[in-house]
């Protein structure tokens, strides 16, 4: 199962936290930074089930299921997830099947730096925030991803306070039960 270890911190100068990031990029052919609409949309699982699955829609790009599981605590933590390719019909499929709980538009600003994604997030209905996916190869231990991640902080200038334990439909369902 593939794994990374991120983190997610609400970020108030968006524009600050980029080009903090655009200063640590090689310059390469490589490097990647672009712009994603993304839509995700949440099912029901089973009473139990720790982790979450969800449709993902990105605009112009095939769609994706994504199941992943983490433990929800601030701070650099694993994720264990699974992917794959899917025709835009299965969300219609598991809608009616499984149920939905919930649905997250946002804009996502990727840029990679070595082996992390680096997400900015404008997410509808919550703000700006910042993710970073450590993406760990099978040699790596969750302490060399959390090293990584941490450093990215640092020089992003995140504090223990930015830090979010919980993932953005959480936050969307919580803001609506308010």
């Amino acid at each position: 199962m593939p794994r990374n270890v991120e983190i997610k911190a609400r970020i108030n100068d968006l524009k600050a936290a980029k080009q903090r990031i655009s200063n640590l990029k090689s310059n390469t052919s490589e490097d990647i930074d672009v712009i994603i609409n993304q839509e995700d949309t949440f099912y029901n699982l089973p009473a139990g089930n720790k982790g979450k699955l969800k449709f993902r829609k990105i605009q112009g790009s095939d769609s994706e299921l994504i199941f992943y599981e983490r433990e929800e605590i601030t701070g650099p933590k694993l994720s264990d997830f699974h992917r794959c390719k899917v025709p835009d019909d299965i969300k219609e499929f598991l809608s009616t099947t499984l149920g939905t709980w919930g649905i997250v538009k946002k804009v996502r600003n990727l840029i990679m730096i070595g082996q992390t994604r680096v997400h900015f997030d404008s997410v509808e209905g919550l703000g700006d925030f910042v993710e970073l996916e450590v993406v760990l190869d099978d040699k790596q231990t969750v302490e060399d991803g959390q090293k990584i991640a941490s450093n990215l902080m640092s020089h992003l200038q995140i504090e223990e306070k930015d830090l979010i334990s919980v993932s953005y439909i959480n936050m969307l369902c919580q803001n609506k039960s308010q």
